[in-house]
């Protein structure tokens, strides 16, 4: 099975909120640069933007913020595609805290946070989704891996 590299990250101050910690708003742009690196390295790039006119929209997204992160960590994300169609892709980013801003997550080590999103392949000119194209299609199928265990689940109704 072929995996995607892990992005790093560090959290600068202006990340950090009133309480002390990471902002919600600050996993969400590092879970978008993470998406952003899933889409060079399956061909979504810029140069494909600018030469076909379609891109990848998000449509959903289900994050799960685990555990505080502090100023300074170092963050690694690790993304897996679960799944793709003709016109959409599924996949997921786990964010951990590593040692430094080059290490991988120990073996056993738990994510500070996870997102699940779907995605369309859009045709900007025309406003509406597209098919992928085949190469594009096949790397996703190369990429593609069992969906982690907390994926595919909704928010808790509250009584």
């Amino acid at each position: 099975m072929t995996t995607l590299p892990l992005l790093h990250r560090t959290v600068r101050p202006e990340w950090i909120d009133y309480n002390g910690h990471m902002s919600e708003a600050f996993y969400v742009l590092a879970f978008g640069h993470a998406t952003d690196a899933l889409m060079i390295e399956t061909g979504l790039h810029s140069g494909y933007r600018e030469e076909t006119g379609c891109s990848l929209y998000t449509v959903e997204s289900h994050i799960r913020y685990l555990r505080d992160v502090p100023e300074g960590a170092h963050l690694a994300i690790r993304t897996r595609m679960v799944g793709a169609a003709a016109k959409k892709a599924r996949f997921t980013h786990e964010m951990y805290v590593v040692a430094d801003d080059a290490a991988d997550p120990a073996p056993d080590a738990e994510p500070v946070a996870t997102t699940e999103l779907l995605a369309v392949h859009v045709d900007q000119q025309a406003g509406r989704a597209a098919p992928f194209p085949d190469g594009i299609r096949a790397r996703f199928t190369e990429l593609t891996e069992p969906a982690p265990a907390w994926a595919g689940r909704s928010i808790a109704h509250v009584a």
